[in-house]
């Protein structure tokens, strides 16, 4: 009898590991059929339709090929398979359903979206080599071989998309080159001024410059006391902002607005390699500068495809910046240059000693959850002030989006952080001496100070003591050249500068009218 019980428990668990084996396999070539049948180019088009991303891939070296071989959608956005391919795959697709279901994809910003700070969350580094085996094939040009060694030296800081961002997706206004056309185009039937502003009281006045059709505006800003830095109660407060010092301050003129980009290509054409001291037929122009050697032309497009004309000139470097004001005090005759920290505070607080030079606290704009949007009132304030990573869509915007603060001086807080002529050191603000007139900074260091937040920042980082510092080497981490540029940043899209004039003998301080 108990023989006959086994040998039916035996039967029984024969059958059902039989079973259980049968369905294992079905499922399993379901499985596999499912995860084929959602990892076609055609699936993927189901969820992801803004208009673009199909046609910039058919027409990219990734679709479009000499050999045929055809890239596909997760073979780029996907890791290869035993390289975390399932997890990936469970990830994003549930995030692209839930973004399918519950989000207007007109409402997305398709081009903040394309660039590589979201780029490197969806493309492999892994995927990219699994293909490109050989990173110096024999057609490889010298310039391609200095890159893709420079990238097998830094492999763990570097991705290819670093690089090769537009290779999935065609773009038409990528380069990938030395940009040697950059800055040519020029305006028609516009006045070139033919002599600099004269300047004979510390009041507002516009610049001219001479032998170019750029003139900018000057703001006169009165001398005073302020107080430097951040009290330690302030939300956000860093400790590189403190202690608090008194500073008085001499009287100068600031640039109402950052140095655009048709300010920086007058002395870009007039400068650099390509153009300086010559027109258009090689002659020379009368009146330029001639011991000034300006940048070489940039690797790629410096501006991002934004635009130019008066939005704010970026990636370019500290000595590029420094150069400009030399060029600038040469044809003007007056002495324009990088301001210093405390002037910059003192400039952008305008008599204010709040977190900002308008009404709100830090957590006023902080950005609010669904509970306390149904319930409460956003603080909206700061819109009208600065463009920062809420309002502006990514990009740098032009100067007029924002209100000027007390002094008329516009985007102090944000659209792009700007270079300021002092060392950078933590603890610069303890060395002051509390009355001390017209500080310059540290006299030596390794980076310089930045000041004002950008368009990436977060209301954090747009307070007026908010500090910075320049990072020379993550913002030319991938510069393919060799030497590296010292005119132009490959990796920093964010910073820009502003002048100051000093009221000096130049501009009217030992006058009768002043």
């Amino acid at each position: 009898m108990v023989l006959k019980i086994f040998s039916w428990i035996k039967n029984r668990i024969f059958l059902l590991l039989f079973i259980g084996g049968v369905l294992g396999i079905v499922l399993t070539l379901l499985s596999h059929k499912a995860i084929e049948a959602t990892s076609t180019d055609e699936f993927c088009e189901v969820c992801h339709v803004h208009p673009h991303v199909f046609d910039s891939w058919k027409l990219s070296v990734h679709h479009d090929t000499k050999s045929g071989v055809v890239v596909h959608c997760v073979e780029c956005h996907l890791p290869p398979k035993g390289q975390g391919y399932l997890k990936e795959k469970a990830r994003l697709g549930f995030k692209d359903i839930y973004g399918f279901l519950f989000k207007d994809s007109a409402s997305f910003n398709w081009e903040a979206k394309s660039t590589f700070e979201e780029a490197q969350h969806f493309v492999y580094k892994e995927s990219c080599i699994n293909c490109h085996v050989n990173l110096f094939p024999l057609t490889l040009n010298k310039k391609g071989q200095d890159a893709h060694l420079y990238y097998t030296q830094n492999e763990d800081d570097l991705r290819c998309i670093n690089c090769h961002l537009d290779v999935g997706h065609y773009d038409p206004n990528a380069i990938h080159a030395s940009n040697v056309d950059f800055g040519k185009t020029k305006e028609k039937d516009l006045v070139i001024f033919k002599e600099a502003a004269k300047v004979e009281a510390h009041e507002n006045y516009t610049e001219t410059v001479p032998n170019t059709t750029v003139s900018f505006n000057m703001v006169a800003i009165p001398g005073g006391a302020f107080k430097i830095g951040s009290p330690e109660d302030e939300k956000f407060r860093r400790e590189d902002e403190g202690p608090v010092k008194e500073v008085t301050i001499s009287p100068f003129f600031m640039a109402e607005i950052e140095t655009t980009w048709d300010n920086f290509l007058a002395f870009y054409s007039a400068t650099s390699a390509e153009g300086r001291s010559t027109d258009t037929e090689g002659s020379r122009v009368e009146g330029q500068v001639d011991a000034i050697s300006g940048p070489t032309p940039p690797y790629g497009q410096p501006d991002q495809n934004w635009g130019l004309g008066n939005r704010p000139a970026i990636t370019m470097s500290y000595h590029a910046a420094e150069t400009y004001c030399k060029w600038l005090s040469a044809m003007t005759g007056k002495n324009y240059r990088l301001p210093t920290e405390a002037e910059w505070e003192y400039a952008c607080r305008a008599g204010t000693n709040t977190a900002y030079f308008f009404e709100g606290e830090p957590n006023n704009f902080m950005k609010k959850g669904m509970l306390k949007k149904l319930f409460g009132k956003e603080n909206t304030t700061i819109n009208d002030y600065v463009v920062f990573e809420a309002n502006s869509q990514g990009k740098t915007q032009e100067p007029d989006m924002v209100e000027p603060n007390p002094f008329g001086l516009k985007n102090m807080l944000g659209n792009a952080a700007e270079y300021c002529s002092d060392w950078y050191a933590p603890g610069a603000y303890g060395k002051l001496k509390n009355g001390i007139k017209d500080p310059k900074g540290p006299l030596q260091g390794e980076e310089y100070v930045t000041r004002g937040g950008s368009f990436k920042s977060t209301v954090k980082d747009v307070r007026s003591a908010a500090r910075d510092q320049t990072k020379t080497d993550a913002w030319l981490k991938t510069d393919p050249q060799m030497p590296k540029s010292k005119w132009w940043l490959s990796d920093c899209n964010f910073v820009g500068f502003r002048v100051v004039c000093d009221f000096n003998e130049n501009t009217g301080i030992n006058k009768s009218t002043k």
